[in-house]
């Protein structure tokens, strides 16, 4: 059965969060402060994480720092607060997804499979153990493994990062919007926030770019998305 930990400080949101999970058939523990979720996290076989932003003894952003560092397993976070500085600043610390309080229990449950399926089918190949490898101009990918080569070096690309770049390499030259990249990549039609796909874009050109600011390979074309060239 699959597992969830809950970090989440106030009883009541736990409650209903780990209510709505195990009717779905989910395990789900709870952890009520930063410190302990950050045990529990690192010590359990947990399939993902329900993350909250404002946690006492140590705050979400640290939490999820730490827990990116170790574990690459979905984390989404959990908050009251709407500002795109901290959207940015929690997917910027590795966190694969977003919600906003208040949010309905059918949202949270959907977010909660469709980015256990992702991470699944991104994981699993269909149980293929045979490599695959993709080569584009200066880039050779590796999808079973996971690994990202740019000039022969290897790319530090975090789960969501290496998706991203995989799927812009594999459809060169056309066109996505913001909403179609995040169907295509976090698994379901436009539940997040464009910050979510702007974030990962600005991440993966700081790594792969000569001059992030004046990116050669993955273009903005303005009122319509973005496109991957070699």
């Amino acid at each position: 059965m699959t597992k969830v930990l809950i970090i989440e400080d106030d009883s009541a949101i736990a409650a209903i969060e780990r209510d709505y999970l195990e009717i779905n058939d989910f395990t789900v523990e709870v952890a009520e402060d930063g410190i302990t979720g950050l045990e529990l996290a690192l010590a359990g076989q947990f399939q993902l994480i329900l993350l909250d932003l404002m946690l006492p003894g140590e705050d979400g952003f640290s939490v999820c720092r730490k827990l990116r560092s170790q574990l690459d397993i979905p984390i989404l976070m959990v908050t009251a607060k709407q500002e795109d500085i901290d959207k940015i600043r929690g997917l910027g610390l590795g966190a694969d997804d977003y919600i906003v309080k208040p949010f309905s229990p059918g949202e949270l449950v959907a977010r909660v499979k469709s980015n256990l399926a992702q991470y699944a089918r991104l994981k699993g190949m269909s149980g293929n153990s045979t490599e695959s490898r993709i080569e584009s101009g200066p880039f050779i990918i590796h999808t079973l493994s996971h690994r990202a080569y740019l000039h022969g070096q290897e790319l530090e690309l975090k789960k969501k990062e290496f998706d991203l770049l995989h799927f812009l390499i594999v459809n060169a030259d056309i066109v996505f919007s913001r909403d179609s990249l995040y169907e295509r990549i976090w698994g379901f039609d436009a539940m997040g926030d464009n910050a979510t796909v702007a974030v990962h874009i600005n991440r993966l050109r700081d790594k792969i770019e000569q001059d992030p600011g004046n990116p050669r390979y993955i273009q903005t074309v303005w009122g319509a998305g973005y496109r991957f060239q070699v």
